[in-house]
Parts: C-alpha cells; structure tokens; sequence
C-alpha cells in the first residue's frame, strides 16, 4: 500500500515512518508538514494510505479526511482523545493516540489491510457460471473455478469468499445472488452466512458442519433441510 505521513511536527512524522519501516507491505512515497502540499501530491499521484494528524497549523485533518476520495484510507494520529467519535464519521481506518506504539499501529495496519482487500473485492465479479465450473475475474485475471473444487462459500455484505481446495477468491456478489446460480442440487445454503458444497460435506452434527479443518454453523431455519438432504 502506497502511504504517505501527514503531520505539522517533525518528530512526530519520525516516529510514524520508523513504524512504517517495519511493515513490507507498507511502501511510504512522501512526508509532509502541511495540507495543501498533501493535497497537491494526492492530485498527482496514487496514494492508498494516509497517516493523518488532526489539530494542524492553520488547517483541520477531520475536514481535509471529509475532501478525500473513497479509496484513500485515513489512520488518525493525534496527541486528543476528543476526536474519536468525529473520525469514524469520515469512516476512517483507526485513531491512534501519541505516542504510538508498535502493537497499537500493527492493530491498524491490519485494518487497513482488510479494508483494502474488501476494496479489491468489490472490483473483482463473477464472469460466468457454466454448468461445471465458474470463471471470476480478480486481480486482473481470469480464473476458471470447478464446481468440484469448490468446498464452501461465505458472505460477507456485498462481496463473497470462494473457498477452493487450495485458494480462496473474493468477488463482488453477494450471498443470495451467487447461490442462485450455481447448481442448487450440489450447493446448499445453510445459514445467512454460508453456502456449502455439499459432496465436501465431511462430518456434521445439529449445530455445525465441518468440511476438513472448517467448522461451519447451521442456522435453525436451514437444519431440517440440510438434514432431509443426508437422512432422505
């Protein structure tokens, strides 16, 4: 993830980038002590990350995060706990309060990073459902999924993870919409959350369903049909 550091106080950007350093995933393009050149840099050039003071000189963070495209994640670094509540109206990743420490900043690190999976998700889609496989295309490919090859499926608002024996994918669709797709007489919906392949089906009893080291729950509205499915 491209980052750049937003802060008036020379020390305090020290303390982030030396944060930064420890994370690989992390790639840190630029430091700045001021909004408006953050705000020409962010024009010209791609930016994922943004560690962001709040009280600046002669300038707001919270009002600059609420200018900001979607794609670009806020992490708050401020020495006042009093902005907390307005930061996650401007839906930014974390608040972090000076000093940070390492373990506080690698909590926020892995938000961002889930975040931005989710992100990536949502631009991935379901290309075609054939009648034994399905093709999705994610990170700029195309990838052609079995059926048979695929254990269960979850849902998680408007995007999905495909479980395969080796891989899993995110795609943007949700739960209800890819289900309906897929040959209903081998996947199954067992719960709001979960479509299983039911030939991956290893061992279940009336709460769970485990499909080798998964354990996945059985909602009560779904159990009389999973279980008419084996007993039947």
């Amino acid at each position: 993830m491209k980052c750049i550091i937003i802060d008036d106080e020379p020390l305090a950007r020290e303390g982030i980038k030396i944060l930064v350093t420890h994370f690989p995933d992390l790639q840190l393009e630029k430091q700045f002590g001021n909004i408006v050149d953050a705000r020409e840099y962010i024009a010209h050039h791609e930016v994922d990350l943004i560690f962001l003071d709040i009280e600046l000189s002669g300038d707001n963070g919270l009002d600059f995060a609420r200018s900001l495209p979607e794609k670009i994640m806020v992490i708050f670094t401020t020495a006042y706990p009093d902005y907390a509540a307005e930061s996650y109206e401007v839906e930014a990743i974390d608040y972090l309060l000076k000093p940070v420490s390492r373990e506080r900043f690698e909590k926020a690190i892995l938000r961002a990073q889930q975040s931005s999976r989710m992100l990536s998700a949502l631009k991935n889609s379901v290309e075609r459902i054939g009648d034994n496989y399905l093709i999705i295309k994610a990170d700029g490919k195309f990838h052609k999924l079995m059926h048979d090859d695929i254990q269960f499926i979850v849902g998680l608002k408007d995007y999905v993870v495909i479980h395969t024996l080796h891989e899993k994918y995110l795609t943007g669709m949700n739960l209800k919409n890819i289900h309906n797709k897929l040959p209903l007489t081998r996947f199954m919906r067992v719960s709001k959350s979960y479509v299983v392949n039911k030939d991956k089906v290893t061992s279940f009893d009336y709460n769970t369903i485990y499909i080798k080291d998964h354990e996945i729950p059985i909602g009560k509205m779904y159990q009389k049909e999973f279980f008419d499915l084996f007993f039947k």
